[in-house]
C-alpha cells in the first residue's frame, strides 16, 4: 500500500505507474481515492468542530442551570443533542468512507523503480549478469524424474495415492541430499551474519492481507476450514508478520533474518501443477532471507540479497544468471524484483530457482511496521525485502542435471560433502 499523501499530491504519477504496469483498468480508482480522501478529511474536520462545540455547550448548560435559567438551558440541551446526533452520523459515514478508501488503496500497486524494464509479462523480463559458464554434457541428460528414479530417490505413485498430484516422497540419499542443501544454505546465511529462525507455518488472515495482494492470495493460499488460519506459501509471510504493529528501535536496524519452513501453494493459474515432476508442486521446503531496514538502505540490501543466492549456487558449481523482472511481471507490492535462474543441461536454458524483491514501505504500511527515526524523532515506515536462498525441489533439479555423470551417478561438490556424511557421489540403485 502506498502513501495516501502521494496519491493526493501527485495523482498523475500514480496513474502513469498503473500504465507502466499495464493496469489501466485501475486508473479510475485514483480519482475515486482522491474524492474519498477529501470527503473523509471534510468529515473529520466537521466532527472536530462539532466536538469543540459540544464541549462549549456542556459548559454553557452547566452555567445556565446554576443561574436557574432553565428555559435557556433546555434550548442548549436541544442544540447539544442535535450536535451529538450529527457527530454519531459523521462517525458512521467516516467509517464507511474509510472502509471504501482502504479497499481502493489496497488495489493500487507500489510505485516501481525507475530502472525496472517496461513489459507486459514474464516473456519481457531482461537478462542481467551470468555466473559460471554452462558446461556441455557429452551425453543426453534425462528428465529429472528419471534421474531420481534411477537413484531410488523418489516415489510419485504412492504420493498420488496418499495426497494427489503435486506431492512426492523423497527417499534414501536423495532425501539426504535435499536436507543437506537446506542445512548448507542455513549455515551459509548464518555465516553472512543473518539470524536463523523457524517461524509458525500458519498465519491469520490479517497477516495474509498485509503481506500480499488479493490476487496473489486467491491463487496461492490454503485456508484452514473453520478457522482464521492459512498455511504459509513462504516463510516470508510469517517472518514479516512477526513485526506487525511494531515500532522498532533505529539502532536495531537492519534486521537480517534467515528462515526455514515448509511452503504450501495452490498453484492456481496458467502454469498449474505438473503431472510428473517436482518443478511446480503443492508442498516444498525453502530457506529464505528477510531484511527490514531504513528506507535509504533498501537498494543496498536488494543487491546484497540476490548476490548471496548467486554466491551459494556458484559454491555448488551450478551456473546461474540474474533475470530482471519487467513492470508487468511485478506483484503489486513490489518496487523491483529479479529472479535467479539456474542452467538446465537437459533443456539447454535457464530456469527460475529463486526470487529477490524490494517492497520498499508498501508491505510495512499494510502491517504497520515502523521505526523511530532518531534524527526527526518521528515514527517512520521501514522497508522490507525478501529473497530465496534455496528451494530444494527446483534446486534438486538444477543440482542433479549439472552434476550428473554418464553412468547415472551424481557428484557431490566439496562444499556439501560434510553434510552428506563425507559422500562424494550418489550411486544409482542396483
Amino acid at each position: 500500500m502506498i502513501d495516501i499523501a502521494l496519491i493526493r499530491e501527485n495523482p498523475e504519477l500514480v496513474k502513469n505507474n498503473l500504465k507502466k504496469k499495464f493496469q489501466e483498468r485501475k486508473i479510475p480508482l485514483v480519482d475515486e481515492i482522491c474524492e474519498l480522501d477529501a470527503k473523509k478529511r471534510a468529515l473529520q474536520s466537521e466532527g472536530d468542530n462539532l466536538r469543540s462545540t459540544r464541549n462549549a455547550l456542556a459548559k454553557e448548560i452547566g452555567s445556565l442551570m446554576r443561574e436557574k435559567k432553565f428555559a435557556e438551558a433546555e434550548e442548549a440541551k436541544a442544540k447539544s443533542k442535535a450536535n451529538n446526533d450529527r457527530i454519531a452520523q459523521i462517525e458512521s459515514e467516516c467509517a464507511e468512507v474509510e472502509e471504501r478508501l482502504k479497499k481502493d488503496m489496497m488495489s493500487i500497486p507500489n510505485i516501481i523503480a525507475d530502472d525496472v524494464p517496461i513489459g507486459k509479462d514474464d516473456s519481457e523480463n531482461v537478462e542481467g549478469k551470468r555466473f559460471l559458464e554452462p558446461a556441455e554434457k557429452p551425453f543426453e541428460v534425462p528428465y529429472h524424474v528419471d534421474i531420481l528414479e534411477k537413484l531410488a530417490g523418489i516415489d510419485l505413485d504412492s504420493a498420488r495415492r496418499t495426497s494427489g498430484n503435486g506431492f512426492y516422497y523423497l527417499t534414501g540419499d536423495v532425501a539426504r541430499l535435499h536436507s543437506a542443501i537446506l542445512t548448507y544454505a542455513r549455515d551459509f546465511m548464518i555465516d553472512k551474519g543473518f539470524t536463523y529462525c523457524i517461524p509458525p507455518f500458519m498465519i491469520r488472515g490479517d497477516v495474509v492481507s498485509g503481506v500480499m495482494s488479493f490476487e496473489e492470495m486467491e491463487g496461492m493460499m490454503y485456508k484452514i476450514e473453520g478457522e482464521d488460519l492459512y498455511l504459509i506459501g513462504t516463510s516470508e509471510h510469517s517472518m514479516i508478520g512477526r513485526f506487525m504493529g511494531s515500532v522498532l528501535p533505529e539502532e536495531k536496524l537492519p534486521l537480517t533474518l534467515t528462515s526455514y519452513s515448509p511452503c504450501f501453494r495452490k498453484e492456481k493459474g496458467a502454469h498449474g501443477i505438473e503431472e510428473r515432476g517436482i518443478y511446480r508442486i503443492h508442498q516444498f521446503e525453502k530457506q529464505e532471507m528477510i531484511v527490514i531496514c531504513k528506507p535509504e538502505e533498501s537498494d543496498y540490501w536488494y543487491e546484497k540479497l540476490w548476490n548471496y543466492t548467486v554466491e551459494l549456487f556458484v559454491s555448488l558449481k551450478i551456473p546461474v544468471r540474474q533475470l530482471i523482472c519487467c513492470s508487468g511481471d511485478l506483484a503489486d507490492l513490489k518496487y523491483k524484483s529479479c529472479d535467479v535462474e539456474a542452467w538446465s543441461p537437459r533443456q539447454k536454458k535457464y530456469f527460475e530457482v529463486g526470487s529477490c524483491s524490494n517492497l520498499t514501505d508498501a508491505q510495512a504500511r499494510r502491517l504497520g511496521i515502523r521505526y523511530r527515526n532518531s534524527r526527526t524523532g518521528k515514527n517512520e515506515y521501514a522497508h522490507t525485502l525478501n529473497n530465496t536462498v534455496v528451494a530444494p525441489p527446483r534446486m534438486l533439479i538444477a543440482f542433479l542435471e549439472n552434476h550428473l555423470n554418464e553412468d547415472g551417478s551424481v557428484d557431490i561438490p566439496e562444499a556439501l560433502q560434510k553434510y552428506m556424511g563425507g559422500k562424494t557421489k550418489i550411486i544409482p540403485a542396483k
